[in-house]
């Protein structure tokens, strides 16, 4: 199929700013695009042809939606799969299939998925909400402490909790759930599989993540990942078998713990570009947004490989900041070699929201984390007083 410069209609379901990157690349091509979000502020608004505002979990909308397009993908994987069941069978292609969402867009169910297919994962208990978790405490099936998390609709930080004592009981919402082992680990991997619709696959190199204490949240990605050949091969050869079981087409971003005793143990999954590879924007021979494209319209994948250290820097609202964003000292982090800012459009900022990130490339990883900290320290995401 001719897919530049041509009448083919990319359908996109989500319009945050994973879309919005997704959009260079589709923009490069001269692919038509029709992006589909709730929000009338959506950051990809502005890069698609046609953008459509309207619920991703209402069945009509995105059936309706669907059936403007000659292929859908998404950004996001809450959304309404009965939808997707219905335009599969009449004929759409959709990537990452409705199936393959179903099996993520459940944790308890992916968790589920992972112990049946022999994946090595922490331990876990799956409840239908709170009154039937306290009851597994209280007949001591689980012990404190331990990692709650919603079964559905979690995102940045957002549905994940550690459970050190019953006060912190108090504070979950009565919603399905599962309670998961706290692992100590080394350190935080990912590893991004791309697949395209005829079976060929690639993995980009191990990345390292730092996380936010409080927010749960990514600070920094690092590429490659601080660890020994062989911990690195070990889990890439785990999330090449977290793709097989998942059988997904596009991009599925598998994060991962290194344990103690250098054990790779899968955390969740994401089947669509990740925070873990916005760094490949400037610092791989293809990014994961491309990768994607090329994947879901079954082209040629991109070499994954790095042409340089790459170090991202998430950037988050101020604690104590809600309203209109204003980037605090970015003219000075712009001024330093190496350093590329990604701002997403969002023109309200809050607490932890991301807002943006910055990219840092150097062919030196220690220099590349000795300007990330600086990036870091300088830039400040605050409202305008």
């Amino acid at each position: 199929m001719n897919y530049f410069s041509s009448d083919f209609k990319l359908g996109i379901l989500g319009g945050g700013q994973l879309g919005k990157m997704m959009l260079y690349d589709t923009r490069k091509f001269d692919i038509q695009t029709f992006v589909l979000d709730p929000s009338e502020e959506a950051p990809s608004r502005f890069g698609c042809n046609n953008f459509y505002r309207g619920s991703l979990m209402d069945f009509d909308t995105v059936y309706q939606f669907g059936k403007l397009v000659d292929l859908l993908t998404i950004e996001i994987e809450n959304v309404n799969l009965d939808a997707l069941d219905k335009l599969e069978e009449e004929g759409l292609p959709i990537f990452p299939s409705p199936k393959t969402l179903r099996l993520i867009q459940n944790k308890g169910k992916q968790k589920d998925l992972y112990v049946k297919n022999e994946i090595p994962t922490s331990k876990h208990l799956r409840f239908v909400g709170l009154d039937d978790l306290r009851e597994s405490i209280a007949k001591d099936e689980l012990d404190f402490p331990f990692v709650w998390k919603s079964a559905q609709f979690g995102y940045d930080g957002n549905g994940v909790k550690i459970c050190r004592s019953a006060l912190d009981l108090m504070k979950l919402p009565d919603v399905e759930c599962l309670a998961e082992d706290l692992v100590p680990f080394k350190n935080e991997l990912a590893v991004i599989v791309a697949r395209s619709f005829s079976g060929e696959i690639k993995t980009y190199p191990v990345v390292e993540m730092e996380f936010h204490p409080e927010a749960n949240q990514v600070e920094y990605v690092i590429c490659p990942a601080r660890i020994n050949d062989a911990v690195a091969q070990k889990a890439r050869e785990v999330a090449l078998k977290v793709s097989e079981t998942f059988n997904h087409v596009g991009l599925l971003a598998v994060e991962m713990f290194q344990t103690e005793t250098d054990e790779i143990l899968v955390n969740e999954v994401a089947p669509r570009p990740h925070n873990s590879g916005h760094y490949s924007i400037e610092a791989s021979y293809t990014s994961q947004f491309e990768n994607h494209l090329r994947a879901i319209l079954d082209l040629p994948l991109g070499n994954t490989e790095s042409k340089v250290a790459g170090i991202m820097v998430n950037l988050v609202g101020e604690e104590g900041h809600t309203g209109q964003v204003y980037y605090e000292n970015i003219d000075k982090i712009m001024a330093i070699d190496g350093v590329t800012p990604h701002i997403y459009g969002k023109r309200e900022t809050r607490p932890f929201r991301k807002m943006g990130h910055v990219t840092i490339v150097n062919e030196n990883m220690a220099e590349a984390r000795k300007i990330a900290e600086e990036v870091k320290n300088s830039i400040r995401v605050i409202a305008v007083e």
